[in-house]
């Protein structure tokens, strides 16, 4: 009776250990490369903002910085960012009975285009937008505005993030 319990052990044990659970997910494919840069986006939009550029620019630098061991440079990177924000736009998207916006809508839409150096199969064109709701009865100034930018934009770059180097 005791080696039957043994060898159930055993044999529980070999069971587990040698099966494999398959997930439905994709593995981010390792993109292999040591320095990236991020080339400044040009502001194209019809309604421009002065500075968001520098800004968007700077939110890409630090998102990559802060989730990669990658070193950022100036020239010749091994992966290279750049682009241009295309679109900068406040639109109504509720109306109320007085024919006024009850909520506004900021969307900020941009095109990349994504080169790997050492893999050209990596390489990326592709727009991403995203948006930020607030009242109709506001202006979109001062720290809302900021607000805005910030969220978009981390958005945005978290989208570009995944889309260039986390593949998922």
């Amino acid at each position: 009776m005791k080696y039957i319990k043994y060898l159930f052990l055993v044999l529980a044990f070999s069971l587990f250990t040698n099966c494999k659970i398959h997930y439905g997910f994709t593995q981010p494919s390792s993109i292999v490369a040591d320095t990236f840069q991020v080339n400044r986006f040009e502001n194209t939009s019809l309604l421009f903002e002065p500075g968001l550029d520098l800004l968007f620019q700077n939110t890409l630098q630090n998102l990559i910085q802060d989730q990669t061991n990658y070193t950022l440079v100036t020239t010749s990177a091994d992966l290279i960012y750049e682009g241009e924000i295309t679109d900068y736009r406040i639109s109504p998207t509720n109306a109320t009975a007085e024919n006024t916006a009850a909520q506004n809508r900021l969307t900020i839409s941009v095109k990349i285009r994504f080169y790997n150096v050492n893999n050209e199969e990596d390489d990326l064109e592709q727009s991403f937008s995203f948006f930020y709701d607030f009242a109709g009865s506001e202006q979109l100034v001062g720290t809302q505005k900021d607000t805005a930018h910030e969220e978009i934009l981390d958005r945005l770059t978290q989208d570009i993030f995944n889309a260039t180097l986390a593949r998922w």
